[in-house]
């Protein structure tokens, strides 16, 4: 892997930034979108510390129950990214 490749640890913790962001942006808490999209609280936690990547499926179930779509979780991700960039400076 080369330097400029994000390694896991660093791809899970934007990833979870940009879940929070769009689970803040619906008004829900942890536990309401486990509910909803039929996951454990436990595991919706550990998306948006940055301990655990999603799959696929997971990732349509949770946009499914907040609301969201791909393009949303594209500019959270950005967005997220940025500050990553941002807090590294």
């Amino acid at each position: 892997m080369s330097r400029s490749e994000p390694d896991d640890t660093q791809e899970h913790r934007i990833l979870g930034r940009a879940l929070r962001q769009l689970r803040d942006k619906a008004g829900l808490k942890q536990e309401e979108l486990a509910e909803r999209a039929g996951i454990g609280v436990t595991y919706v936690s550990q998306l948006e510390n940055g301990h655990r990547g999603a799959r696929w499926h997971t990732l349509r179930r949770l946009l499914r129950a907040l609301g969201s779509d791909l393009h949303q979780l594209a500019d959270a991700i950005a967005e997220a990214e940025r500050l990553d960039a941002a807090a590294k400076r």
